[in-house]
């Protein structure tokens, strides 16, 4: 393959930053499964729907408590200290506007959906409850809070938890833009190898797989579209090939233009146009009633919240079926597009704070969701209840064409087909242009200005497999198999929230940690001496030898003033559990008060021990003269303290301990009875 490339580029000028090791596995993995599904998609299907139902009926727990980790661990890290970490340097400053940045994050993570279930995901749920035997109105209710379920926190949080983790370690650690720099904690440099590799071929060919079934399924939508408009006679495959080549010439002349200027301008553009539609349908439908069940809806929302969180329907067996078909093929569906939506958010999320990056990502897009499915879906409701009389119910299961026959019942039908399908349009490009982007970053490790022929090859190949799929009918298996591959991803995404809670722990270690308490009075005296202590890295007999020569020396000056001033004092020198020396004044009714000094140990890391450029270190296992008091406080290190400075640490100290038990206010000083 080297070869190969050195040839080519030598001869033709061709070049490629392709890495071998990630686009030759994956290229061969979709080549052979396209196939699969593709020359036997019969069989394919039957397989993958028979591990699909294995792992549904079994392992729901499983999804439900893996997304349910996703949306706590968010929301923790949100509410916590670590939220004010910005995703990079500390001064680095937002690369989009936050209109632009909330536009794009609507085109990569559900802006085709909402075209596509707006209208027939609550409808689905009204025609066929998780409960049966409930009455219009309840049907409506629930049918409204298990569509803001599925479309609400919980799938944003998914996508949350890889674009964090990426845009985290890429921005604030200069590491790949890749899945498997969130693994460094872990693994450190070891993420470059094997591992690291598999990693992203997983992620490359998920997003591939994802994209392809999308286009191939949405282009039914756009067919059916165009052929109630009357732009084409029947949704023939000549019709479809027609519509996705289309589609992707354009998002390939997006990709090729660069992110920043493809998909902002048209993530811009289509939500201002599914807003504007999005704003008609309340107006010219029952605007009252829209609003109402949009108040209650999202007030029943946040009060089932919990149960809906965990509930796996254990008791009620009838609905079990229901539940694997809806919410636990959501959150699989979910799990298998967050390589593509989270790295295409962490591109987009530099500068942002953690914070900024988690409210924005889980509340203002799931806000969005719940306005345009209340919109779309009660309108469709109370359509079918008082104007159409049971017509919409029919189409439940016709999601191709219901949201044209929606349109049926509103003024300017014709136009708002013409918008909805721009919209949908638009939608596939963004999806098309941005799933192009992050395949070639992913296939070459993230580098940058790769050649624009490399977008084309993937739009390209994209094209070829969801053609070929569509016309022998194997959408459908290979659907099915991104659904299957969504379990061993979402092990890896939790395995992403551990490493990424280690590596804001150190970064706030890092960041809060102060100087040592010896060193907060330096001045250009004795530097010499200083800067030799702090290359030397102490072991037991040094730790030793310096509590018996300058502590105890402190010690034993500072008791001879005391007992001037007839104020009792002792040395007490232990040798287990650690090594420490004490000064001990003692007490009737206060406790004792207590400064002393032990041996600590301390382990080194390997990266330290192994740099070259660092004093030499003998021993992974060094100790420091830490400090501790006698009310059970742990002191600080006090290596680089002189003897006079030791002195005046203690008188501190003691200062402090005669302060607070002259107000008479803390009793925990008193001695215990």
């Amino acid at each position: 393959m080297n070869k190969l490339k050195h040839f080519l580029e030598r001869k033709y000028n061709f070049k490629t930053d392709f890495t071998r090791s990630v686009a030759l596995p994956s290229l061969t993995i979709i080549i052979i499964i396209s196939m699969f599904c593709g020359f036997f998609p019969t069989e394919a299907n039957d397989f993958f729907n028979e591990v699909k139902a294995v792992i549904f009926k079994n392992l729901g727990w499983l999804y439900v408590l893996i997304v349910t980790v996703f949306v706590l661990f968010l929301v923790g890290i949100a509410v916590s200290k670590f939220g004010k970490i910005k995703l990079g340097a500390d001064d680095t400053k937002p690369e989009y506007s936050f209109f632009s940045w909330v536009a794009m994050l609507f085109a990569a993570g559900m802006g085709i959906g909402l075209m596509y279930f707006g209208v027939a995901e609550t409808m689905a749920h009204y025609a066929n409850p998780a409960i049966s035997n409930l009455d219009e109105h309840l049907r409506a209710k629930e049918a409204q809070l298990y569509t803001f379920f599925h479309w609400g926190f919980h799938a944003w949080s998914i996508y949350g938890v890889v674009g964090l983790s990426m845009a985290y370690f890429a921005y604030r650690h200069n590491l790949p833009l890749a899945i498997r720099s969130g693994f460094y904690p872990m693994l450190k440099d070891k993420i470059h190898g094997k591992f690291g590799n598999i990693v992203d071929v997983f992620a490359l060919c998920s997003t591939f797989f994802g994209i392809a079934t999308t286009l191939g399924f949405g282009v039914l939508q756009l067919s059916a579209g165009l052929q109630s408009l009357g732009i084409i006679p029947n949704t023939s495959f000549e019709y479809q090939v027609g519509i996705v080549v289309i589609v992707m010439v354009i998002a390939v002349i997006s990709a090729t233009s660069g992110l920043g200027k493809g998909v902002k301008k048209l993530s811009e553009i289509n939500i201002i146009m599914a807003t504007l539609l999005m704003l008609f349908i309340l107006v010219a439908g029952p605007t009252i009633y829209i609003l109402s069940t949009l108040t209650e809806g999202i007030g029943h929302y946040i009060s089932n919240f919990m149960s809906l969180t965990f509930n796996t329907y254990a008791f009620e067996k009838e609905s079990q079926e229901w539940f694997s078909n809806w919410t636990i093929l959501y959150w699989a569906w979910w799990i298998a597009w967050a390589p593509y939506v989270g790295l295409f958010i962490a591109k987009i999320s530099k500068g942002r704070t953690i914070r900024e990056f988690i409210l924005a990502v889980l509340f203002i897009p799931a806000f969005f969701n719940f306005v345009w499915m209340t919109i779309f879906g009660s309108s469709a409701i109370w359509i079918d209840e008082f104007v159409a009389h049971g017509a919409l119910s029919e189409f439940a299961k016709n999601t191709d064409t219901l949201l044209f026959s929606f349109f049926n019942y509103f003024p300017l039908t014709t136009l708002l087909n013409i918008v909805s399908i721009a919209i949908i349009c638009v939608f596939f490009i963004t999806s098309a242009d941005s799933g192009i982007f992050i395949m070639n970053g992913i296939s070459s490790k993230g580098a940058t200005n790769s050649p624009k022929w490399q977008n084309v090859f993937w739009g390209g190949l994209l094209t070829v497999v969801s053609l070929s799929l569509l016309s022998s009918g194997g959408l459908a298996s290979l659907q099915t198999m991104t659904l299957v591959t969504a379990l061993p991803f979402g092990i890896i995404m939790l395995l992403l929230c551990v490493n990424l809670w280690k590596a804001l722990l150190a970064d706030d270690e890092y960041s809060t940690s102060k100087y040592s308490h010896g060193s907060l009075n330096w001045n250009d005296y004795h530097w010499k001496v200083r800067l030799e202590k702090i290359l030397t890295y102490s072991q037991k007999k040094d730790i030793r030898k310096f509590l018996n020569e300058t502590v105890r020396l402190s010690f034993e000056e500072l008791v001879k003033e005391l007992e001037k001033n007839e104020i009792a004092a002792s040395i007490i020198h232990h040798t287990t559990p650690n090594n420490s020396i004490e000064l001990v004044i003692k007490h009737d009714q206060l406790r004792d008060f207590v400064y002393g000094v032990m041996a600590q140990p301390q382990t080194i890391s390997e990266t330290l021990i192994n740099e070259q450029n660092t004093p030499n270190i003998d021993s992974e296992t060094v100790f420091l003269p830490i400090s501790y008091f006698g009310d059970h406080r742990m002191g600080y290190d006090i290596q680089y303290l002189s003897k006079d400075e030791i002195i005046s640490d203690v008188l501190r100290e003691y200062e402090r301990f005669l302060t607070l038990g002259s107000d008479g206010m803390h009793d925990l000083l008193m001695k215990p009875n």
